[in-house]
């Protein structure tokens, strides 16, 4: 104890003597202190066996995904979008020529791996660049689709810098804005882009006090010359089959103004629709959407499950007459927002099962010619849009593409609301960042340039237009001896298959299809 007692007092006496020991003796005492609380401490076994040390383990682990990123992963092996394609989005935002010096970097010879087949006689890159007239029948102001588009994305899951960005990206490359189920914000349509205004189980920004459809406010907005389709949002690809919760926290005057919210309110988007309940009653309210919309193409977003339920909204399509203009298929690879762990990895059919499944259906029906369908899921380079017009979509949707091209860094953390580029963010320092002026050209100019990727990819295919892509056109290796096109990978059904006599493999299904119940 008197030990103790003298060193104390000779530390006194020299920090007395000279306040520049505080300098060593500050941080020390410091340490000290945090040494004692580790001691005592009982949340963590690991800082009370090795106090002070302890503390790198959390420090190494909060580092990880960037150590990760920068210095561990090869340019083809990152999560969820590797270093290539992510340096390919960038390069092309800037007006940088993409291109690879030495050949190809990935293993050619890997179980899985897919090629597109190229002509031995090429044809000319059309001066035109293809678009797609979506717009059935029942559709009275139809509107051409470029094949690249953004995907649904919300103001308040981005921030009001990012959305304006994509607008105005939009609008000077003629591409559409898919508005995700956020609701019409005032930097949706300040852009002057073109927008699918999406309805989600929330009806945000048509929705009554007791968040119910409000067809009147929906008819008003849908009117609005930007509006150029309307969607049902079904579900999606990150977290199929649940809803969400927006914390009051977070919900300002302007997240609450477009979402027709209290303000400072928790909102709940529950998993469900209120407005149908059965195929035949979803089929009848796209037709109530297509009327309140003046007649706008119409459609239907979702991630594929049950084979057996979407024939059953085939069944009520015929039924009733009616069909959607567009339908998106979102694969379960997808996802821009945060999802519980389990949903992300395990629930919805990824992209190509999913587009495969609803191009036969829709064919096999005989509805396909009045059905556009699209893709969103991981589409980031014009490869990516061959590979899915040949799998059976018309058009194609980016997302986390798209967030690349106004500067996201995949820092992946975008529940955080401490995006450290803007992007991802209502915190209004961080979105201060993103310079709209800048990231809109860089939206349009990788749009153009992956656009233009994948006309110049078709011409060396032999092909111009779309329409001639073939199923025989795209070839998986299946072990290291054997490679496959899709054309004897997968089963393409007929126009009217199902109609006539279903193939084995779809009889079961079709039978018990039942367009009155998704039972």
């Amino acid at each position: 104890m008197s030990v103790t007692l003298a060193a104390a007092g000779a530390l006194v006496l020299t920090l007395a003597v000279s306040p520049w020991w505080w300098c060593a003796a500050g941080p020390l005492l410091a340490l000290t202190a945090l040494g004692a609380w580790d001691l005592v401490q009982t949340r963590h076994s690991v800082l009370r066996n090795y106090p002070l040390l302890g503390h790198l383990r959390f420090l190494m682990e909060k580092l990880r995904p960037e150590m990760q990123q920068y210095f561990v992963e090869r340019n083809y092996d990152g999560r969820p979008f590797d270093r290539d394609v992510r340096s390919i989005v960038y390069e092309r935002a800037k007006g940088v020529d993409a291109e690879e010096p030495f050949g190809t970097e990935r293993d050619v010879y890997a179980d899985g791996y897919e090629f597109l087949v190229p002509s031995m006689r090429p044809v000319k890159v059309p001066e035109e660049v293809p678009t797609v007239r979506v717009g059935g029948p029942d559709c009275t102001a139809p509107y051409d689709m470029a094949l690249l588009n953004v995907s649904a994305m919300s103001f308040g899951s981005l921030s009001s810098h990012a959305i304006l960005a994509l607008n105005r990206g939009a609008a000077l490359g003629g591409f559409a804005h898919d508005t995700g189920e956020g609701g019409l914000s005032e930097y949706h349509l300040r852009g002057g882009g073109d927008l699918i205004w999406e309805i989600g189980t929330g009806y945000f920004g048509c929705r009554s006090p007791e968040g119910r459809f409000d067809g009147r406010e929906f008819a008003d907005k849908a009117a609005l010359p930007e509006v150029k389709c309307v969607s049902l949002k079904l579900s999606q690809g990150a977290k199929p089959g649940i809803g969400g919760v927006l914390p009051g926290a977070k919900v300002n005057a302007e997240i609450a103004r477009a979402r027709d919210v209290p303000e400072g309110e928790t909102v709940v988007s529950p998993p469900y629709h209120q407005v149908f309940t059965t195929p035949r009653e979803l089929v009848k309210f796209l037709a109530l959407m297509r009327e309140l919309a003046g007649g706008k193409p119409t459609g239907f977003k979702l991630c594929v499950g049950s084979r057996r339920q979407f024939l059953a909204v085939c069944k009520a399509m015929l039924a009733e007459g009616v069909t959607p203009d567009f339908i998106v298929v979102d694969g379960a690879e997808g996802g821009t927002g945060a999802a519980p762990l389990e949903f992300a990895d395990h629930l919805g059919m990824p992209l190509t099962e999913g587009l495969i499944t609803v191009r036969n259906a829709l064919v096999g029906t005989g509805l396909k010619d009045r059905v556009r369908i699209g893709a969103s899921g991981k589409v980031a380079t014009g490869s990516d849009i061959v590979k899915r017009l040949i799998q059976g979509a018309d058009y194609t949707n980016a997302a986390r593409a798209m967030m690349f091209a106004v500067g996201c860094i995949q820092a992946q953390r975008c529940h955080t609301n401490t995006c450290p580029v803007g992007v991802t963010t209502q915190d209004p320092r961080r979105v201060r960042a993103l310079d709209v002026t800048d990231k809109s050209a860089r939206v349009h100019r990788f749009q153009q340039a992956t656009v233009k990727s994948a006309v110049q990819i078709m011409a060396a295919m032999g092909v111009r237009d779309p329409a001639d892509l073939t199923t025989g056109m795209l070839v998986r290796r299946l072990d290291p001896t054997t490679v496959t096109p899709y054309a004897e990978l997968y089963e393409w059904l007929a126009p009217g298959e199902l109609l006539r006599q279903p193939p084995a493999s779809w009889d079961a299904d079709w039978r018990a299809a039942d367009p009155d119940t998704f039972a």
